[in-house]
């Protein structure tokens, strides 16, 4: 199975190419990994020692980041090179201020993976959550590199549970250690022979819960605001957008809506815009009216959503209509803010338990969104008992970061 996937990786490093041509995202993705091996000869010498982070895309750059900021502390004479798999994640993080070196990973292939090692040659290695890399991870464990899993997850479905799995299965010898977010996660690590496990949580927690302690204030949020209850819809899709969209059109209550799409293309934007009858202004546009006019804002930017939950009375994280799911929703909750999601949270723990709880709430159509809405805008004992409920969440579900640290510093 190992030399069937080898050729599949082989052949998938030429199929993106053609793919490229076609797809501006794949376009993006084959571009920058043309551009990886360039990069990091550039900015690694011969004689500097490197710390190695792997995250997927965004999400786990995110979680990642507290312990990345740890790392930097603790070993300050080391580089740290970042990499990313998706564009999602390259593309609105390649300018972070953590990392010496930020690139995306070259594709697993034998010779991508040799000529990687060579350059980089990790001292420590850690991968967020998920995504293991067969050739990377053996020419790791060849060279005893210490490697971690940090914030990891074990689900009955991923490759190392099914019978073509055992390449995989072997693949995860490479890990000194698997720091992993939940008992379930550990049982099934149990079961392939793992007992290098530790249940430390997930790391986004420390994350976010480091937001508050940064200013949040945003002068053009709190003109818009007016001192008017705010409902902000982060990381909307169009199915979010058409369910909210019936209800700003239809609510008689003095509200403002603030919606932050996932996908900020500008036909796109403008269809939503144009399907909105209230008065509404788009984040980019140059309005001479003063924004406490405006009834819905939309932000047609990223990078700062974060700080714009800081403003809501009320937050709808979208995603929970598509697959996998619903976006982050341990930002808004840090603030202390009742949540509305989509039916598709399954595999996100964090917010399966805060639907548990009852800080979160998940809808299914618009006369399960209109009837929640009314029952928060209408009531702020609740308002302020759900959100209590995910500001709690969050503080009491702290500390990864520090586990993983006291493992790494006591050795």
């Amino acid at each position: 199975m190992f030399f069937i996937y080898n050729l599949l990786a082989v052949f998938s490093e030429f199929l993106l190419k053609i793919i490229a041509l076609f797809n501006p995202k794949i376009k993006l993705f084959v571009d920058g990994q043309a551009n990886s091996f360039g990069i990091l000869k550039a900015k690694i010498k011969a004689y500097d020692k490197m710390i190695w982070f792997h995250a997927a895309s965004l999400g786990e750059y995110e979680q990642g980041l507290p312990l990345m900021e740890k790392i930097r502390s603790k070993y300050p004479n080391h580089l740290i090179v970042l990499t990313f798999f998706s564009p999602s994640g390259y593309e609105i993080r390649k300018n972070n201020g953590v990392a010496d070196v930020t690139v995306y990973l070259p594709l697993d292939t034998k010779s991508n993976v040799k000529q990687f090692m060579e350059i980089v040659r990790p001292e420590m290695v850690f991968f967020i959550k998920y995504e293991y890399w067969p050739n990377y991870l053996n020419a790791l464990k060849i060279s005893e590199t210490p490697t971690y899993l940090v914030s990891g997850i074990f689900r009955e479905n991923q490759a190392f549970f099914k019978w073509y799995g055992s390449f995989y299965r072997k693949s995860l010898d490479a890990f000194e250690h698997f720091f992993v977010q939940n008992s379930s996660s550990k049982k099934l690590a149990l079961t392939l022979g793992k007992s290098n496990v530790t249940v430390s949580g997930d790391t986004r927690f420390d994350r976010v819960a480091a937001i508050l302690e940064r200013d949040n204030g945003l002068d053009y949020i709190s003109e818009f605001k007016n001192n008017t209850l705010t409902i902000v819809a982060g990381s909307s899709w169009p199915k979010d957008e058409s369910l909210l969209v019936d209800f700003i059109n239809s609510t008689s209550v003095p509200l403002k809506f603030i919606i932050a799409p996932h996908n900020i293309q500008p036909d796109q934007i403008l269809e939503l815009k144009n399907s909105i009858t209230k008065k509404c202004v788009l984040f980019s546009e140059n309005s001479s009216a003063s924004l406490a006019e405006f009834d819905v804002f939309i932000i047609d930017v990223v990078g700062i959503l974060t700080k714009i939950y800081s403003y809501a009375d009320i937050a709808y994280v979208g995603g929970g209509f598509g697959n996998p799911g619903v976006h982050n929703i341990l930002e808004p909750a840090t603030f202390g803010v009742p949540i509305i999601i989509g039916p598709n949270f399954s595999h996100f723990a964090e917010a399966t338990a805060l639907v548990n709880m009852g800080g979160c709430v998940s809808i299914s159509d618009k006369e399960s969104l209109f009837d929640i809405l009314e029952i928060l805008i209408n009531n702020e004992d609740i308002r302020n008992e759900k959100g209590h409920i995910c500001s709690t969440f969050v503080e009491m579900n702290k500390g990864a970061t520090a586990i993983v640290m006291n493992y790494i510093t006591s050795k």
